[in-house]
């Protein structure tokens, strides 16, 4: 089994249609087989992508009305033969994330030749609003709820079925929260505990927090992309979003 993916948030925010103009054109000619977004929000933005990522005509997501839940949509060049989607549990303190159902967008595909299938877990989690990961904080608790959730949901899968789970877990990766969860989940880091920044100095000094893991045996080749500049039609210069991308190309015995 070989496939290449990408996990990437695409910022809401801004001139966000124009960015993700850009970004499928990029989609278009990479060689990616699953691409996993996060914060595609709009149901207009969702159609615009749509329409531009012609060479990817299988896609998931949850309801796209009023908003895309959990603004989670995963591309595919493979068939998608399974989806579903699983919200965490809304927990205080209330704040406008709960309008999204922020959870776990799980997809199924059939991977080509005699490769069998791969489970896709496209996820975002709730922002840590004040950037303190300590065990008193509300969010820091509002995280680990969420991790023991989708640990759990993770958990109902084969285990004998090749998954890779990638997304904005808004969760340092040199945190004990994030070592817990992978542990629980039984997943192993693809980026071996590398802590180079996922989010772009430029906007906030967070850290990696973007992620992608996969199963024993399973083996990854994973690098940070997109920390270039990019230009918009009308001239403008920007960042493609205010957090990196995780590419990888992903390899198992079937």
């Amino acid at each position: 089994m070989k496939a290449r993916v990408l996990t990437l948030n695409t910022l809401f925010q801004g001139n966000s249609r124009a960015r993700l103009g850009v970004l499928a054109g990029i989609l278009e000619e990479a060689d990616y087989d699953v691409v996993c977004l996060q914060e595609v929000i709009s149901p207009l933005n969702l159609a615009r992508l749509r329409r531009a990522v012609k060479s990817y005509p299988h896609v998931a997501h949850a309801s796209a009305f009023p908003v895309v839940r959990g603004g989670l949509v995963t591309l595919s060049r493979l068939p998608i033969v399974r989806r579903h989607y699983r919200a965490f549990t809304p927990t205080r303190p209330a704040r406008p994330e709960w309008l999204m159902r922020k959870g776990a967008l799980f997809t199924r595909v059939r991977l080509p030749g005699p490769g069998g299938f791969l489970t896709v877990v496209n996820t975002h989690l709730s922002a840590n609003m004040d950037m303190d990961w300590a065990p008193s904080n509300v969010y820091t608790k509002t995280e680990e709820s969420e991790l023991r959730e989708l640990a759990a949901h993770i958990g109902r899968v084969d285990a004998a079925e090749p998954m890779v789970v990638m997304g904005d877990f808004n969760v340092p990766r040199d945190h004990r929260l994030f070592r817990d969860f992978a542990s629980a989940a039984g997943l192993r880091d693809a980026l071996n505990g590398d802590t180079a920044t996922t989010y772009n100095p430029d906007y906030a000094a967070i850290g990696p927090i973007d992620q992608m893991l996969i199963r024993p045996g399973m083996d990854a080749t994973a690098r940070v992309v997109f920390k270039d500049r990019i230009r918009l039609p009308d001239g403008t210069e920007t960042y493609l979003s205010d957090h990196y991308g995780i590419a990888a190309t992903i390899t198992a015995a079937v």
